[in-house]
């Protein structure tokens, strides 16, 4: 174990990192291997030009101008939630970066879309890379440069994960194209994107000790908890996606909050030098989550590039890097080649989406107030002038939202065709998620409350409603065109009022919802995570009041996620049921599409509904198990539909599953191979690393705050207090091959954007034939998935689908690739992808649990 030395003016720096521990106090638990040095990038795959510009521009830099990229410059001290220092010399502004995965937070004027959940609902890869591709153009109006999302972590492991609908669907495959498709429509748009969190950050509850401490609980924990994942399960589930995002170019990677086998994911070398920027081959840059940085030179030396904001805690005055960065290279602790790749990296992500400071729009919104004016550092209040320039970036982007919504609409149960709607002559509507919240849509801040309509978490993934479509303001619109009578109660326990309304209604519909969000809110006694899967506002007990009353009552439901229907989804009274997700600021719109008909429901789930919270085998840590909270993932690959499968538990609704107003029939399914050859192994090595030692003699008195100096208070520069905070050539404890310059060997899943070349080619293409045999037009999507009947393997793994759109009456031919990586798996021996001699069985139909075609896989 390192003894990690340094001189006494460096201390701020130092911190365990990847195989390096953790307290003495802690219990025995797995840990992080070591993995030295940081990959330096070069230019792989489609990153060469880009790679050669910012070669060409980090050579121009000085050593504090490459510190000032690398260092945000402190919490609330611009006008974005991150912001990076500028380099007045190269007419270079401050980057700015900002959340959040389904519009620009806090900003004015701007769209507020889908959750990424939904956008998964419809299984669409058109809907997917438009919806990137506008909320891209929406960043770039409004002046941010790197956007951060999308999200692919968590990915799901318990349903009550409090951020599960910013990220899109508990199966890594389904994920990963979602990932792929947001990640190319946004940076096609101009703006860098942000796949995080990296990695396994599955639950919200101790992701961070001082954070949980806030809320008084848990004052003994000292460290965030501590997710212990096995090496098969880590490949081919939580870093699945991420390879996805990787080969398709993504320009930044958001390390996570809490421990990965017991190193703090902002400095795990395993998992960022390894994995990611080694295995993987990612030539853009990791950037910190907010205050996720623990250490300094171990952080950097482990494979992280940014920090962000910038401060030890937000508006300390403190950092890790700043002026301690350029003290540590000074010093000669810190590898000139390290910082200079850090900052290559960054200008390659910038240059890649086509950014330039002469054509780049100035950052012209304020996240710290909607006013025109405000101050440029608002954490300490100096500098009063105009922040918000007020710009609408909206454009037509209401359409593809309101397109998204409906077709992420996900029908679970029609009895005799109660839907579409039409011809009704008097509709009932209860409950307050009918309804617009007597606070407004943004009346709480971070949407941290659960008020009128659902439409999006808390937390930072949101972003502020320019308008919401509520359910009842645009089921009365389409009522007036109709002559229907609308009578509602919004109000979910006014018992008396709603049994009477409802015994006159023809149609009863029914909202209720569930609501989750980050964890530094707190809903209800709702930390974050949700604390059952029932629903809110006793929502049970309204929709048996209105069934009673109504036989023909509708349920609609607008939830984070799975929620348990098992109170009222056999009642013969209910006749329908909808699972509308978080769909934006169109919900209302989008929702009267589907009930009224003009768009056929085609939404289907991206996860399970269970009947039971305990059928879902994995469950959120709410009491921690020691002082470092340790979570094991011992359930490995068999998440959510896999574990149904694997311990024969009937779900209610099934991973995959969506009713249509139409009927489709699955046959003539085919398989052809069109690859062949084996699996190629990666091998070789490196070019190795030309270290430099520009900055080894130079004069210190360069470094230090210039002469008259007028600092903005708690700001964070790259400017050294003194030349007295050097010492030339200290002595540091650096892990084993943390300085290496040589020529390193390549992994053998290796070798290029996303991992082995090799992987992705296609081996198979599968085809079907899908036939609409009823009355509408419809689209339907078509679900691949592959057994091996081995038993350490899901019985079922999803490895492909497809959306097709059919008329009545008419049949249609799809085609599913099969790569290479579609059928390997881990081995955990080699380090390396293989490919088992042994039976697979191609299974398609509609949903997981419903798969009339099967066929050997020769």
């Amino acid at each position: 174990m390192s003894s990690f030395k340094l001189v006494a003016a460096y201390l701020l720096l130092l911190s365990p990192i990847g195989g390096f521990g953790q307290s003495d106090s802690a219990p025995i638990a797995p840990r992080s291997p070591p993995y030295f040095p940081s990959p330096v990038t070069s230019g792989a795959g489609d990153w060469a030009q880009a790679y050669v510009k910012a070669r060409g521009f980090v050579d121009q830099l000085t050593l504090l101008e490459k510190v000032n990229l690398t260092t945000g410059v402190g919490w609330a001290q611009d006008h974005c939630v991150g912001n990076v220092g500028s380099i007045p010399r190269l007419n270079f502004p401050s980057l700015c970066l900002q959340d959040s995965p389904l519009g620009v937070r806090f900003g004015d004027y701007a769209s507020s879309f889908p959750a990424g959940m939904n956008a998964a609902m419809t299984w669409d890869r058109g809907l997917l890379y438009a919806r990137g591709y506008a909320m891209g153009e929406e960043f770039r109006a409004k002046g941010v440069n790197i956007a951060l999302g999308p999200v692919a972590g968590p990915i799901g492991r318990h349903p009550e994960g409090g951020r599960n609908w910013e990220g899109f669907s508990v199966d890594p495959w389904v994920t990963g194209i979602a990932m792929r498709e947001t990640i190319m429509g946004m940076q096609d748009a101009g703006v860098v994107a942000t796949a995080k969190h990296f990695i396994a950050n599955e639950q919200e509850h101790f992701r961070q000790a001082g954070e949980a401490n806030g809320y008084n609980h848990y004052p003994a924990l000292t460290e965030a908890i501590s997710s212990n994942i096995d090496d098969r399960t880590m490949h081919e589930l939580y870093l699945w996606p991420f390879a996805d995002a990787v080969r398709a170019g993504v320009g930044s990677i958001m390390c996570s909050y809490q421990q990965i086998n017991n190193s703090y994911g902002c400095q795990n070398s395993h998992l960022l030098n390894g994995l990611l920027k080694d295995e993987l081959k990612f030539e853009g840059f990791v950037m910190s989550d907010w205050s996720a940085q623990h250490s300094g030179v171990d952080a950097g030396l482990a494979g992280l590039d940014m920090s962000m904001p910038g401060d030890v805690t937000f508006g300390s005055g403190t950092s890790f890097w700043g002026g301690n960065l350029t003290t540590a290279v000074l010093n000669g602790t810190y590898p000139e080649w390290r910082l200079d790749d850090m900052v290559t990296r960054i200008m390659a992500a910038y240059f890649k989406v086509g950014q330039d400071p002469a054509t780049f729009p100035k950052t012209n919104f304020d996240s710290w107030t909607l006013e025109t004016y405000g101050y440029s550092h608002s954490q300490v209040q100096v500098g009063w002038e105009k922040v918000n320039e007020h710009i609408d970036v909206m454009k037509d982007h209401h359409i593809v939202i309101r397109q998204i919504g409906a077709e992420s609409t996900i029908l679970l149960k029609n009895i005799d065709g109660v839907l579409p709607l039409g011809g009704e002559k008097q509709i009932g509507i209860f409950g307050s998620d009918a309804g617009e919240s007597l606070l407004g849509p943004n009346g709480c801040g971070d949407r941290g409350c659960d008020s009128g309509t659902l439409a999006m978490g808390w937390g930072s993934g949101t972003a502020n409603f320019p308008y919401l479509i509520t359910p009842l303001e645009a089921i009365k619109a389409r009522a007036l065109q109709d002559r229907t009578v609308v009578q509602s109660v919004l109000n979910d326990y006014a018992y008396a009022t709603i049994n009477a309304t409802a015994r006159l209604a023809s149609v009863s519909l029914v909202f209720v919802n569930a609501n989750s969000g980050e964890y530094y809110i707190s809903v209800d006694g709702n930390e974050g995570d949700r604390n059952n899967l029932t629903l809110w506002h006793d929502g049970e007990t309204l929709i048996a009041n209105v069934a009673a009353n109504c036989n023909n009552t509708v349920v609609v439901i607008h939830a984070p996620g799975p929620v348990l229907l098992e109170a009222f989804v056999d009642h013969p009274n209910v006749t329908a049921i909808i699972f509308a997700g978080l769909p934006g600021q169109e919900s209302g719109n989008s929702l009267v599409d589907v009930l009224y008909g003009a768009v056929n429901p085609s939404g289907k789930l991206p996860f399970t509904m269970g009947k039971t919270r305990a059928d879902y085998g994995t469950d959120i840590m709410y009491q921690p198990n020691g002082v470092i909270p340790q979570q094991n993932f011992s359930e490995g690959l068999f998440i959510d539909y896999r574990h149904f499968d694997k311990a024969g538990i009937a779900p209610r609704y099934e991973f995959g599953f969506g009713l249509s107003y139409t009927t489709y029939k699955y046959s003539d399914l085919k398989i052809k191979k069109v690859g062949s050859g084996e699996y190629t192994p990666m091998t070789g090595m490196t070019k190795g690393i030309t270290a430099t030692n520009k900055y080894a003699r130079e004069d210190l008195s360069q470094y230090v705050y210039p002469e008259g100096w007028n600092s903005s208070p708690v700001f964070i520069y790259p400017y050294l207090n003194s030349t007295s905070d050097v010492t030339r050539d200290s002595a540091y404890d650096a892990p084993e091959g943390a300085y290496d310059t040589s020529p390193q060997p390549i992994p053998a899943a290796g070798g290029a954007p996303g991992g082995n070349p090799s992987l992705y080619d296609v081996l198979y293409e599968v085809s079907v034939t899908i036939s609409n045999t009823g009355s509408r037009g419809g689209e339907e999507i078509a679900q691949l998935y592959i057994s091996t009947g081995l038993e350490d393997d899901p019985i079922n793994v999803l490895r492909g689908f497809e959306k097709v759109s059919i008329d009545p009456g008419r049949s249609t031919t799809l085609i599913m690739p099969l790569m290479r990586r579609d059928l390997a798996r881990w081995d955990t021996v080699k380090g390396d992808w293989v490919v088992l001699d042994c039976e697979r069985i191609v299974k398609v139909g509609p949903s997981s649990r419903n798969l009339p075609l099967q066929a050997k896989l020769e």
